[in-house]
């Protein structure tokens, strides 16, 4: 096999040479039957490789031809048994991952400071997670990794796990000992699950964390769309056959994904697995240069701070990804909401992420020198516009979310009994649904745990500043929807 090859991609523009006439879905052939102007926009040969899943183009729910062979090309190029193409996002790879290995009652052990997709999987399968508490930086405020001692410490007291899930690298590209975790996981035959949606390109660059498929996880679902050049909801679950079965994915990922798969988005893997398999280095090493810069410039500005390689040194903190720009705005007396507004509105750039302390740019081989200035110049502006506000000397104090105690596994919880209660009278009632800052998605309650003061009054701070809280039915958040409590007579 040839890395340059687009066996997929190629393999549709031969077909649509054809000009066959098209007697199924989708209904707008070819963009004939679609409102003319958002068929103009689109493009005349998006439309036309806007395809289902007829004989010459093979199925996604059972490869044998040109998806086959894409998938076989990009399992070589990350290292992989078995590499499968998911078209609905990196969260139905997550789902599968988990479903694959853990069934009702079974553990599974996981950070708390998962992705909701990994917490609704164990709601759907009916496994019962086993939490490890992450390690957790007070001056940033965000949760790093969980370290090899607190995975050994949770497989040592439950040896019948199923599986052992690991974040690496988080959603602000910090990264454990990978691999002195998969190795503790292994010697108790228990299989590893990384979730990998911000590291697609970490493994075509030695100065990047190590990835999951070199670090000899199981399983790796990973985000080609987020950081690799595909299309957005495109993404791939990476998988080592021996502690888990290849074709138990396949079935599990199958159900889970629409029988009407998007041809653009499986398209856009195969090209994106080329130009990763065969120009990644170099592509990565242009992010990397350009990030570091930007890293520099910023640091020079008073009381803004961009994180670099200082914050290494935990087993939790064991690797960075550079391209990964985490600004600490709290010294300005502003949130980090605060500064995602005023950028967008004095210089219209849009940030990856806000929290209450910091601001996430991302940089890819998509950027250049002329929006790294942009960036520096609107940073250097918002600093001499608010350094009076830092002037004062008033550091605030970090907030963090306390890790609430599971009365209920999440699935007993979410199908249960409930009620409505005011969400200034639930602390102490075990809550059913999930509460959540989105992005970055993790949540702050899932269903069975038990609702603290203490979370409430962090879900009040984000609310009060703008952020967006979401998961609950009732979205103003005047109310949660909690287990039902029996009466006694």
């Amino acid at each position: 096999m040839s890395q340059y090859e687009t066996p997929l991609f190629t393999g549709l523009l031969e077909h649509m040479k054809k000009n066959p006439i098209q007697f199924h879905i989708p209904g707008h052939k070819k963009g004939a039957g679609m409102d003319p102007q958002f068929r103009h926009f689109i493009g005349e040969n998006a439309l036309a490789i806007d395809l289902i899943n007829i004989g010459p183009l093979d199925d996604l729910h059972q490869p044998k031809g040109i998806i086959k062979h894409a998938q076989e090309l990009a399992a070589e190029a990350f290292g992989a048994d078995y590499t499968f193409f998911s078209v609905q996002g990196t969260s139905g790879a997550i789902m599968t991952m988990v479903m694959s290995v853990a069934g009702p009652g079974d553990k599974i052990i996981v950070p708390r400071n998962v992705h909701k997709s990994v917490m609704s999987a164990i709601v759907f399968s009916g496994a019962t997670p086993i939490f490890i508490h992450p390690e957790v930086d007070k001056d940033l405020g965000i949760s790093h990794g969980v370290t090899p001692e607190s995975v050994e410490n949770a497989l040592r007291q439950h040896p019948d796990a199923k599986g052992v899930l690991v974040i690496n690298p988080t959603y602000f590209g910090i990264a454990g000992d990978l691999k002195k975790i998969v190795d503790i996981a292994h010697a108790y035959h228990v299989p590893v699950l990384v979730d990998e949606a911000h590291g697609v390109h970490i493994h075509f660059h030695e100065r990047l964390p190590m990835s999951a498929m070199q670090a000899g996880a199981d399983m790796a679902a990973t985000s080609v769309h987020k950081l690799g050049g595909s299309m957005t909801q495109s993404s791939i679950l990476n998988v080592r056959e021996g502690l888990v079965s290849a074709k138990r994915v396949q079935a599990i990922l199958s159900m889970l994904t629409t029988t009407s798969t998007s041809y653009l988005l499986l398209a856009s893997l195969d090209v994106a697995r080329k130009r990763l398999a065969t120009e990644g280095r170099e592509l990565a090493e242009k992010a990397i240069q350009l990030a570091e810069m930007i890293r520099e410039q910023i640091n020079q500005i008073p009381h803004l701070y961009c994180v670099g390689k200082e914050i290494l040194g935990t087993t939790a903190t064991y690797d960075y990804d550079p391209t990964k720009l985490i600004i600490s705005v709290k010294e300005l007396g502003l949130t980090g909401y605060d500064v995602e507004n005023w950028l967008r509105q004095m210089y219209n750039i849009e940030v990856e992420l806000s929290d209450l302390y910091n601001i996430l740019c991302i940089i890819t081989p998509g950027d250049t020198e002329k929006e790294a200035d942009i960036l520096i110049t609107a940073l250097r502006h918002l600093s001499e516009e608010f350094r009076h506000q830092a002037d004062k000397g008033i550091k605030p104090k970090v907030l963090l979310p306390d890790i609430p105690s599971l009365a209920f596994t999440p699935r007993d919880a979410f199908y249960s009994d409930t009620e409505v209660v005011p969400f200034e009278k639930s602390a102490g009632r075990i809550i059913a649904e999930f509460v959540m800052v989105y992005p970055p998605g993790i949540p702050i309650f899932i269903p069975g745990e038990i609702i603290t003061e203490e979370n409430l009054a962090y879900i009040k701070k984000n609310l009060e500043v703008g952020l967006p809280v979401q998961g609950p039915e009732d979205d103003t958040l005047q109310t949660l929807r909690v287990i039902k409590e029996v009466q006694s007579l």
